[in-house]
């Protein structure tokens, strides 16, 4: 389901770029002050916003924006902060998704077919797009490339 919802995005967009995909759904992205925190989203008076930390590195940056987007698409009512402080819910189902949705965006199909006949392995794909080795085993194998196996 979140490969299909991403690659619907990716072709309504016609972009993988999460910082297009945001500016043209009107999301605010914001680079701030965030200490240890990656990044979050809320929403204020029905207007989206994603806030990145600013001291981040370009990669970082970007899957963050791209998680987050996931957030506002798949979970778009769900406080992520407010569950962790004030309840027993676990949110680890929710931030799977999220990093799913932004592995399937930032390394979609199509990247994945342009390695397949190259000596780079899966890994080596996710540290160019960005994407944290250890999540990249949620990206789910293209059907007709037999190439990468985690």
């Amino acid at each position: 389901m979140i490969k299909e919802t991403v690659a619907q995005l990716i072709k309504l967009h016609r972009t993988n770029n999460p910082f297009e995909i945001a500016s043209q759904k009107n999301i605010k992205v914001l680079f701030e002050q965030l200490g240890e925190m990656m990044g979050y989203f809320n929403t204020y008076r029905r207007s989206a916003m994603i806030h990145i930390n600013c001291n981040m590195d370009e990669k970082e940056q970007k899957f963050t924006c791209a998680h987050e987007l996931g957030h506002l698409i798949l979970h778009p009512k769900v406080n992520t902060p407010f569950l962790r402080k004030n309840t027993f819910y676990s949110i680890d189902r929710i931030e799977r998704e999220a990093n799913e949705f932004a592995v399937e965006l930032l390394i979609p199909d199509d990247v994945i077919y342009q390695f397949q006949n190259s000596n780079t392995s899966i890994y080596e794909a996710a540290e160019a797009y960005g994407i944290p080795q250890e999540i990249i085993h949620l990206k789910s194998t293209p059907i007709h490339c037999s190439k990468f196996s985690y």
